[in-house]
């Protein structure tokens, strides 16, 4: 942690503040693609996980994610109190006490890994608490003020989901597990930066090295369309191991294109720049929000094909 203050208001707590520490957003993520993993591999493989135990297990994926997301808060209180759009959190606003906040971070982190264990087997269990040091430690408490690619070899953490949920079904990791984790891993970098770009003053301000504060806007408009090109390659891999069907091949080359002409219309503005048109700004934020909805629809049509038995491997429509 930084010696940035942290602010000495104080507020009551409330059930929301200790929600809002869980990072409930970016938890539904995490369990929706958890989940599609888990199915996708049922449907895969043909082995059934009892549907109590792969509801334990996909609690145990939000418990983790939700404790990764308080051992960040607590780590970067002290920057999120200096700027705008994190300063009301509960730790920066004085609801909860930054030890408090700590301690059950730690606490759901062995909560979920346990239930992991019990729902499933060593490997889900052990893969959902690399992935929580992942976030926790190696993101936040390293990466994340240490350098511009932070966000990129970062991005696995949230990448691990999937992956989790599958070994949970089957207690291995093969090939179809892993290109979940690279689209997902592909698409972090375009992801947040278009985030990036609305924030990079604050960034700079509180020290962390974000890629438009360290080498620019442009650069980082144009390491958004190039790591969109790479999402878009990497999301058609499913088509080739049979993993995804019509329908998800669909979607993938429908999403792609558009998340593709959205970047190179990004790259043609300014945002992110010093006085910056407040409309190219504005496209910067609906990047953003376009790259949410992205990875849900994605992963919803995988889920789709695989929940509903409509996955029809498009090699054998050739």
């Amino acid at each position: 942690m930084t010696d940035l203050p942290i602010t000495s208001k104080s507020r009551p707590a409330t059930a929301g503040d200790y929600v809002q520490l869980l990072k409930p957003r970016i938890m539904m993520l995490v369990v929706f693609t958890a989940f599609v993993g888990l199915v996708a591999a049922e449907s895969v493989t043909g082995i059934q996980m009892h549907p109590v135990m792969a509801a334990i297990a996909t609690l145990a994926v939000a418990l983790g994610s939700g404790a990764a997301g308080a051992i960040n808060m607590w780590y970067d209180a002290d920057i999120d109190a200096e700027m705008k759009r994190t300063a009301t959190r509960p730790i920066p606003s004085g609801a909860v006490p930054a030890d408090e906040a700590l301690s059950m971070g730690l606490i759901l982190s062995g909560v979920s890994v346990l239930l992991m264990w019990l729902a499933s087997n060593w490997l889900a269990a052990g893969l959902l608490a690399f992935s929580i040091v992942y976030y926790g430690v190696i993101y936040t408490m390293w990466l994340k003020r240490a350098t511009p690619q932070n966000i990129v070899i970062g991005g696995g953490a949230g990448a691990f989901p999937p992956v989790i949920g599958w070994a949970a079904v089957t207690g291995n990791v093969p090939q179809d597990a892993w290109i979940l984790f690279a689209i997902i891993f592909m698409w972090t970098p375009p992801h947040f930066w278009a985030l990036s770009l609305l924030a990079h003053k604050e960034y700079a301000r509180v020290g962390v090295p974000m890629l438009p504060v360290t080498h620019g806007a442009r650069h980082t408009r144009r390491q958004v369309l190039f790591y969109t090109v790479l999402l878009l390659a990497t999301s058609l891999l499913p088509l080739m191991t049979g993993l995804g069907g019509v329908i998800y091949s669909v979607a993938a080359i429908l999403l792609g294109l558009a998340f593709l002409a959205l970047s190179i219309q990004l790259l043609r503005t300014r945002a992110g720049e010093e006085e910056a048109p407040a409309a190219h700004n504005k496209f910067a934020a609906g990047v953003f929000a376009f790259s949410i909805f992205y990875l849900f629809a994605l992963f919803a049509a995988l889920l789709v094909e695989h929940l509903f038995g409509l996955s029809f491997p498009v090699r054998e429509l050739l």
